[in-house]
């Protein structure tokens, strides 16, 4: 019998861009490949009709060299700029070029290149072709006013996060020279329990007497117990170590009026926003500032609720695959 002909499969090919009259959405455009150092551009430019023309360069991040990209986008028309969302190296780049060009935004992920060679050139060329395709959707960045909003609410979370590690430090120091005020006081940072805390620090041994000025409110009536639970193994140690995170504390509260002030300044333009967001139950004004810190006022970036929902991570994705969800 003749033997069986083997189809000879014909090698896989990568995945190009054919660019027609109907794709191409802008005559001149950009893709951007950001780094900490440099940026490499791409400029895509020529008539609908026919195979774009390309140029490379590549340019210092510092302010210098950005403001030299600014003029080689200028000088061959570009319109449109797209590059990734880079860590944070994205960011001085936008900050430069917003108010000259119309910016995108993409998500790494979303614009990966196919496998094979990989340069900066061809990253810049590839983001490029993409965005001259209409094939790229911008992330949403907000205007600079609600920019800085963020980078402060952002911050105030931050040094919120390293108030309460301080304030575990010391509830663990009088834990372990068996002090036990967390056992009949609630909260030890309220007025009683700091002018506990500033006795301890100081030194001082507290008497009954010395209680019955401390001890303010609602927490007289325990003022024996309160005695009972001061008496501990406290060491120098102890008291030093409370000392120096209480000293962090006050610092970090100092900070946190401060930075609270800027963001209630900051806020002035946005008051209608924010009463409209406190009507709601439960949203006070920190709350009202994270919102409009990272969603904004205009509404019209977000095409439905769904997507908004999506962007403040409350919407839960789907992986499914053969009828299971994973």
């Amino acid at each position: 019998m003749p033997e069986s002909r083997k189809r000879k499969r014909k090698p896989a090919k990568q995945t190009k861009i054919m660019e027609t009259e109907n794709d191409v959405l802008y005559e001149s455009c950009a893709g951007l490949d950001v780094h900490q150092e440099t940026v490499v551009a791409c400029v895509l430019f020529g008539p609908f009709n026919q195979r774009p023309k390309k140029v490379v360069e590549t340019f210092s991040t510092v302010t210098d060299g950005l403001l030299e990209l600014s003029d080689f986008l200028s000088e061959y028309n570009v319109t449109h700029v797209a590059m990734e969302s880079t860590s944070v190296y994205w960011k001085p780049v936008w900050n430069v070029l917003e108010g000259s060009f119309t910016l995108l935004l993409a998500n790494a992920r979303t614009i990966k290149n196919v496998p094979g060679r990989k340069t900066d050139v061809k990253d810049a060329e590839w983001i490029a072709k993409l965005l001259r395709n209409g094939l790229i959707e911008s992330s949403f960045v907000p205007p600079e006013p609600i920019r800085d909003l963020r980078d402060m609410t952002r911050h105030r979370k931050k040094l919120l996060g390293n108030l309460t590690a301080e304030k575990n430090r010391i509830h663990k120091y009088l834990q372990d020279a068996n002090i036990k005020l967390t056992t009949f006081v609630s909260d030890i940072f309220g007025v009683s329990g700091r002018n506990l805390l500033q006795a301890i620090i100081n030194g001082e041994k507290i008497e009954a007497e010395d209680l019955d000025v401390l001890v303010k409110g609602k927490l007289r009536p325990k003022i024996p117990e309160i005695q009972d639970a001061l008496n501990g193994k406290l060491r120098k140690h102890h008291r030093e170590m409370i000392s120096f995170c209480w000293k962090h504390i006050e610092a970090l509260e100092q900070l946190l009026a401060d930075l609270e002030a800027r963001i209630a300044k900051a806020l002035t333009p946005y008051q209608a926003e924010v009463e409209l967001l406190k009507s709601l139950s439960l949203i006070k004004d920190n709350t009202a500032a994270v919102i409009i810190s990272e969603l904004g006022t205009n509404m019209d970036v977000f095409p439905s609720a769904r997507h908004i929902s999506s962007w403040a991570g409350l919407s839960p994705g789907n992986n499914e695959s053969a009828g299971k969800k994973k």
